[in-house]
């Protein structure tokens, strides 16, 4: 969101300049959780309790949406009378919600192949599901240029996504197709209206604004604070797969049922021994590969997802001179690039190709990551003579096979089961397994997200409160929002990798007081 070229005092004075924008830590969703407050000593000392409870919030979480069903149900309606009178669906979100619309994309090519009726993108275009594209989201007029760059019409309907209900780029894009469409835009979010309308000023425009729908989902405060990959991003994606990809009301409900058996009756402690292996590679200085013979969009989802979460390297691609991620991700089935970027999403990449506003955005900073075959040596490549182990899933006729080195298990599937489902509890496992695999590296302290890359206003925001939090903890008061936001920037100039820039920031805050 500020120029890089500037000095990190005028960063610093160009975000408290609009700071109120951001100022986010009265949402629920930021709020740490009362059940989680010693999850990073859990990760240590009680994996077992730890995987336990976090499955105890996604099953607390599913019956947000079932006790909103009925709204759902009309959504569903809606999404059937736009698709019989030839207008098609588009789905919008940001980060996590926007990785979660284009598996709910990637859903519905599979459920119809060759029917174009339903449309995803996200902030930054399809690359932002290998990284995050910084400052994107700060803008709702990027999502307004999106949505129209996608070809939106009149006859088509918009439903979107933002975990805590106040991304300016959704909304931009939600605001601009109420003016544009004669079908209401839905707008679904997870933290209270009266929050919302008394602390943000642009996601109370949309509460108030008539000719938008809502859906409030909201299931209280992540397993990990502010961590809304989590429960928030499953109900969203739960909430809107229903709507799109049920044939009637009654596989709906169907559905909405199996996806609460399935993450309700899954057995979690077999989890244990991957997070300790895992993590243990880790420390070791190994790397793992993520070989998706199925499911890739949703291990892919999880894997990218760790890096701005746990200040990790990003995915790095042909041009990249620094050091390795920790893991990748290759999908085996597929050749080389373009076809994996194809198996990957469904259909073609859709790059943003906004050159002139991030060089990330163009077709040929996409087409250099490498998730086929063909990127196995080149990974090789990179990491010299470091240990490569791969975690392989698969599914097999009983179930999701998982495999990673010595370690094998199976997730048990029902005949029938919706592929959402599938995809859901892939997910929630996943999103349990790699929150520990961080907690049990120091990435985070009790259950805050302290090891945050701050790569937009509100996540600048969150770092600032976790420095202030983690120096009253220690008994040092009276440093100022302001002076821990110019300690926060002055510590980004000089940030290695691996680094984290909140324990850097409270180290220092404290040698000057």
């Amino acid at each position: 969101m500020a120029a890089k070229n500037l000095s990190f005092r005028q960063r610093a004075d160009q975000f408290l300049s609009e700071a109120s924008k951001y100022k986010l830590g009265s949402l629920v969703t930021e709020q740490p959780h009362e059940k989680t407050q010693s999850l990073s000593l859990w990760a240590s000392t009680n994996l077992q309790r730890a995987v336990e409870v976090l499955k105890e919030l996604d099953v607390e979480a599913l019956q947000v949406v079932e006790n909103k069903l009925a709204e759902i149900s009309h959504m569903h309606l809606k999404v059937s009378s736009v698709m019989a009178s030839g207008g098609r669906v588009f789905l919008c979100g940001c980060g996590a919600t926007g990785r979660l619309s284009l598996t709910l994309e990637y859903l519905w090519r599979e459920q119809n192949p060759g029917d174009e009726r339903v449309q995803a993108f996200m902030a930054g275009g399809d690359v932002a599901l290998v990284h995050s594209i910084e400052g994107f989201e700060d803008f709702p007029e990027y999502g307004a240029k999106h949505l129209m760059q996608m070809g939106f019409t009149d006859n088509d309907l918009l439903i979107c996504t933002t975990e805590g209900g106040e991304t300016p780029y959704v909304i931009g894009a939600a605001e601009k197709a109420a003016e544009i469409s004669r079908y209401k835009p839905y707008f679904l979010y997870c933290n209270p209206d009266e929050v919302l309308v008394n602390t943000v000023e642009r996601s109370r425009r949309v509460i108030e604004n008539p000719k938008i729908e809502k859906i409030n989902l909201c299931v209280g405060p992540m397993a990990l604070a502010g961590s809304t990959r989590m429960q928030a991003s499953t109900v969203l994606q739960l909430a809107v797969g229903l709507a799109v990809l049920s044939e009637n009301e009654s596989t709906l409900s169907e559905t909405m049922e199996q996806t609460k058996r399935a993450i309700g009756q899954a057995n979690v402690e077999y989890l244990c021994d991957f997070i300790k292996k895992e993590s243990d590679l880790y420390l070791r200085g190994e790397n793992v590969l993520y070989q998706a013979h199925d499911y890739a969009i949703t291990v892919f989802t999880d894997t990218t997802e760790r890096a701005p979460t746990f200040s990790l390297m990003p995915f790095e691609n042909e041009l990249s001179n620094r050091t390795p991620s920790l893991s990748y991700i290759v999908l085996p089935t597929a050749r080389d690039r373009n076809e994996a970027w194809h198996r990957l999403l469904n259909r073609s990449p859709r790059p943003l190709d906004w050159s002139g506003v991030n060089a990330m955005t163009s077709p040929s900073y996409l087409s250099s990551f490498d998730f086929g075959q063909s990127g196995i040596p080149a990974r090789q490549r990179r990491l010299k003579d470091r240990m490569q182990v791969p975690f392989r899933i698969k599914k097999e006729s009983g179930g999701i096979q998982l495999e990673l080195d010595d370690i094998k298990a199976e997730l048990p599937l029902s005949l029938g089961w919706a592929p959402l489902t599938e995809h859901l509890l892939l997910k929630t496992h996943l999103n349990i397994h790699s929150t520990l695999v961080m907690g049990r590296m120091g990435r985070y302290i009790n259950n805050l997200m302290t090891w945050v890359y701050p790569n937009n206003g509100k996540l600048i925001d969150r770092a600032v409160r976790y420095v202030l939090y983690l120096l009253h903890d220690d008994g040092y008061d009276g440093i100022s929002y302001e002076e821990a936001t110019y300690q926060l920037f002055s510590e980004l100039e000089s940030l290695g990798e691996g680094e984290a820039v909140v324990p850097k920031a409270v180290a220092q805050l404290k040698m000057m007081v």
